[in-house]
């Protein structure tokens, strides 16, 4: 994980996209207590998020990871191997909606993970909702925004997006929902 951080970060700017190292130790720790079979990843980039919930599958847990990126997911592919969890995890290259909707009906997701581009979080969280069982979990990252969704200055695509996803999570009836004020924020929205 410590030598996946230090290429990332040789991206630049580009590096800010990665989660931090405390929140994928809490990643790790909800995949390990949940104990997820399935679980979809939406927004790979270069691996992080991803090897850290690989790291805390039960025996046949899966990840299935989302990302455009050939470029930055290939990177995710070389420290995954180093750590030994490529066996785990199912990379689909391609827009991470269409992934989703392309899942056999039947496919059945414990656990969701959603880090992609903002404007597309409300259809991810439709999508992964749809498939997720009754007491699944979907963690939505970036919620707070860097503080940017309680500033009703700020009315870029992006935290407009946010704002009104944080708005209809918390008022959706499907789902219990808790924010951890963890790094950029996360949801842990639970299927009821």
């Amino acid at each position: 994980q410590r030598q996946l951080i230090e290429r990332t970060r040789t991206l630049g700017g580009a590096a800010g996209m990665q989660i931090a190292s405390d929140q994928g130790t809490f990643m790790t720790m909800v995949v390990e207590m949940t104990r997820p079979q399935l679980v979809v990843e939406v927004g790979t980039f270069t691996g992080y998020s991803t090897l850290a919930m690989a790291r805390g599958l039960p025996a046949g847990g899966r990840i299935i990871a989302c990302d455009v990126s050939e470029s930055w997911t290939s990177i995710a592919r070389e420290h995954w191997t180093a750590a030994g969890v490529e066996d785990r995890i199912e990379l689909r290259i391609g827009p991470a909606i269409e992934t989703l909707r392309a899942l056999p009906p039947d496919t059945v997701v414990d656990l969701a993970f959603i880090d992609a581009d903002k404007t597309g979080y409300d259809a991810y969280y439709e999508g992964s909702l749809k498939l997720l069982r009754a007491g699944g979990l979907i963690l939505v990252d970036n919620v707070l925004w860097g503080g940017d969704v309680a500033d009703p200055t700020k009315t870029d695509d992006d935290t407009n997006a946010i704002r009104a996803l944080n708005d209809k999570i918390a008022a959706d009836p499907r789902v219990d929902i808790c924010m951890v004020p963890i790094c950029d924020g996360v949801t842990m929205a639970r299927k009821a």
